[in-house]
């Protein structure tokens, strides 16, 4: 279709006026909004040979997630037929891959600390009956760095990886 640019909602000035740019991109999702708050993961994982099952590795990504709310006492799931990760009705993090000869690119973004109102400027995935929230808003008062230290420990033991390095806190900024 449009690329999902139906599903924008603000006018362009408004857009502008809020410095929110948009963008095209080759990845599946509709569309969908990044912004400050947010921690956006793009794992990029070679599946072949032991992994090479598209939807495992989507499941995978909101297992991660699943699991990382609910080291925050935060109950959430998965909503048949959608993807993604949600606390009742309301999005948590938004999933969105592509995977090329079975490796993987662009990943999930998690609501952490995000402005929500910028979600009422479009049709977030293309689904208009059901909303958005974040961690904060659920009681997390977690850091960024330390909710992306969750990420990581969790990430390494649903994709039976071991952590190397420096810890993902460390990053330059922190900014994604």
């Amino acid at each position: 279709g449009d690329g999902g640019r139906s599903h924008i909602l603000a006018s362009d000035n408004e857009l502008a006026g809020r410095q929110i740019d948009v963008f095209e991109t080759g990845r599946g999702g509709d569309i969908t909004y990044h912004g400050p708050g947010q921690i956006v993961g793009y794992p990029i994982i070679n599946l072949d040979p032991d992994r090479r099952d598209v939807h495992k590795y989507v499941r995978d990504i909101e297992d991660v997630l699943i699991r990382v709310a609910a080291d925050y006492g935060i109950q959430t799931g998965r909503v048949t037929g959608l993807t993604g990760v949600w606390a009742g009705d309301e999005k948590l993090a938004a999933i969105g891959v592509r995977i090329q000869r079975w490796i993987t690119s662009h990943g999930f973004a998690l609501n952490h600390t995000t402005d929500l109102s910028h979600f009422d400027l479009i049709v977030p995935c293309g689904i208009s009956d059901k909303g958005v929230t974040s961690l904060a808003r659920l009681g997390c008062t977690a850091s960024r760095a330390e909710v992306e230290d969750r990420i990581a420990a969790h990430f390494a033991v649903v994709f039976d990886r071991e952590l190397t390095g420096a810890s993902p806190g460390d990053s330059a900024g922190g900014q994604a």
